[in-house]
C-alpha cells in the first residue's frame, strides 16, 4: 500500500520521520545476572516510558527513557525488596533509572554464518561465490548515557531492528530489541557476599535486554 508511512534506507523499510513512544503493553525492560556463580537470575523493570525521534537522516535520531526503580520484579518478593534497598538501587532516594542517547552508528559486518563458505570460495580451484553468500549483516549501535543511583556512565546498545508497519488499529508502529552489559559496581551497587567454596553470590556484570514496539505520537511534528 502506498499510503503506509514507510521509506527505504540501507535496504531496510523504516518509519518516516517523527516522534514515537514506547507501547507499554508490548515491552520488556529486562536484565540477567549470574547467581552463585552457576545460574542466571532474570528480572524486569515493569514501569517506565521511552521516546524516540526518527530524523530525516536516521543516524541523527535520538532516544530517551525513564524507568521506575521500584518496579523491579524478579518473581521473589524478598529479593525484590532487597534490590530496591540502599544495598542496590536505593529506590527511595533514586526513584528512576534514566537513559539519553548521544549518537547512532551504522555498520555492516560479514555474516558469521557464511564465513566458512567464503573461506572455501577463496580456496584454490574454487568457483566464485554467488552474491547471496558474500552478503554483509547490518549492525545498529545506539550510544548514550545511563544513569543509575545518581551515577551517569556511557553505554552502547546493540540494536536489532524488527521492522515497521501499520497495525490493526491503524497506528504506525515499529519494533526493536537491544542488549548491552554494564558493571553494576561502577554504578555504586556494591553489595555482595563471599561464598564458602569461592566466588561471590552476585556477579558484577549485568546484561540488559530490551524489546518492544514504538507507536507514532499523535500531534507531535518536531523534536521535543
Amino acid at each position: 500500500m502506498t499510503d503506509l508511512p514507510l521509506r527505504t534506507w540501507n535496504d531496510l523499510v523504516i518509519p518516516t520521520p517523527g516522534a514515537y513512544h514506547l507501547d507499554v503493553e508490548h515491552m520488556r525492560l529486562g536484565f540477567n545476572v549470574t547467581h552463585m556463580m552457576v545460574s542466571a537470575v532474570q528480572g524486569e523493570l515493569t514501569a517506565g516510558a521511552a521516546q524516540v525521534w526518527i530524523a530525516e537522516d536516521p543516524l541523527e535520531s535520538w532516544a530517551a527513557a525513564t524507568l521506575e526503580s521500584a518496579s523491579i520484579d524478579t518473581g521473589n518478593a524478598e529479593r525484590d525488596a532487597h534490590l530496591r534497598s540502599a544495598d542496590f538501587l536505593d529506590a527511595a532516594n533514586h526513584p528512576t533509572i534514566d537513559f539519553r542517547s548521544t549518537g547512532v552508528t551504522w555498520q555492516t559486518q560479514p555474516d558469521p554464518i557464511l564465513t566458512w563458505a567464503r573461506l572455501k570460495g577463496h580456496a584454490r580451484g574454487r568457483a566464485a561465490l554467488p552474491a547471496a553468500a558474500t552478503r554483509t549483516v547490518p549492525k545498529l549501535e545506539l550510544h548514550g548515557e545511563l544513569t543509575i543511583r545518581g551515577t551517569t556512565l556511557p553505554v552502547t546498545l546493540a540494536v536489532e531492528y524488527g521492522g515497521a508497519r501499520r497495525d490493526v488499529f491503524g497506528r504506525d508502529i515499529w519494533g526493536f530489541s537491544a542488549t548491552t552489559q554494564i558493571d553494576r559496581e561502577a554504578y555504586g551497587l556494591l553489595w555482595n557476599m563471599a561464598l564458602e567454596a569461592g566466588g561471590v553470590l552476585v556477579a558484577r556484570t549485568v546484561r540488559l535486554e530490551l524489546a518492544g514496539e514504538f507507536i507514532r505520537s499523535d500531534g507531535v511534528t518536531t523534536r521535543g
